[in-house]
């Protein structure tokens, strides 16, 4: 693991890093904010998917999640969203496929398949790294994403219910296998074959039988991807008779952006803090 830069930050430590990854093929970046109970004892780890064109950076620049982090003695990882680099396939006139987009999949088809294994990356290499490598308490870890990275979150949870004990998500694509804006990559990383699809789709896994105890989701009405492509009403429909509980908060007024994710950062954190105690 490489050091690219630390800093202190409400006693605790902001960290950029890189390091080579087996499951992408290459080097991933990442960011972590230690608290500074974790000098003593190892804490909660919360992971932060971020959505489409986003790396690790937009959430640790825009967020502003360290100041209550580091009340809550949360450790926070901010992964990038797919593999980088001059020899990754990639759509350079696309913005909803290839770099920035990597759906947190595991790609099958050509040419995607050799880098995009994002679902491995996150659920397998990148957690041993920060087992190893942080004091972190890997018996308490929750997940939260936005957008993108809200569908990775939610699909990521429903999967390994044992591993994480909360889940919540800022305007998530909800079914992105019928989604304008991700239905054409999950075409291109997986095949036509959309039954290979609802693994990682939310509402096709609740469907199939996945079950979590509850999510917590915050959407702005004024964001201007929410009838075409988040419409978390649909998650709200699947999950009726399933004993999912489901928080389900619309605001007016709040759009797409970090502006919104920003404004409801603390009630996440503390939703997260308060489950990872247990």
């Amino acid at each position: 693991m490489n050091i690219i830069s630390q800093n202190t930050a409400f006693g605790g430590m902001q960290g950029v890093f890189s390091h080579q990854s087996e499951a992408c093929k290459g080097e991933m970046t990442f960011a972590v904010f230690v608290p500074p109970q974790a000098i003593t004892e190892p804490r909660p780890v919360l992971w932060y998917l971020s959505g489409l064109t986003c790396t690790h950076a937009n959430v640790m620049e825009k967020g502003e999640y360290r100041r209550m982090a580091a009340e809550l003695g949360l450790i926070i990882v901010c992964p990038d969203t797919s593999p980088r680099g001059n020899d990754v396939p990639d759509e350079l006139t696309n913005w909803q496929m290839g770099k920035g987009a990597g759906f947190y999949l595991d790609a099958t088809e050509a040419p995607w398949a050799e880098n995009y294994q994002m679902y491995t990356y996150i659920t397998e290499e990148l957690p041993a790294l920060i087992a190893k490598q942080f004091r972190a308490d890997m018996s308490r870890q929750g997940i939260f994403g936005h957008s993108m990275g809200g569908h990775g979150a939610m699909s990521i949870a429903l999967k390994h219910p044992d591993r994480f004990k909360s889940c919540s998500a800022f305007a998530p694509i909800v079914q992105p296998s019928t989604a304008d804006w991700s239905a054409p990559a999950l075409d291109k990383y997986l095949g036509s074959d959309k039954a290979t699809w609802r693994r990682y789709d939310a509402c096709s896994l609740v469907e199939d039988g996945a079950r979590f105890s509850e999510f917590l989701i915050d959407q702005g009405k004024a964001d201007s991807f929410l009838e075409n492509g988040l419409r978390p009403w649909l998650f709200e429909e699947a999950i009726k008779g399933t004993g999912i509980g489901l928080t389900l908060r619309m605001h007016e007024r709040y759009d797409h952006s970090y502006y919104f994710i920003s404004t409801f950062m603390d009630d996440h954190l503390k939703w997260h803090a308060e489950r990872l105690r247990k």
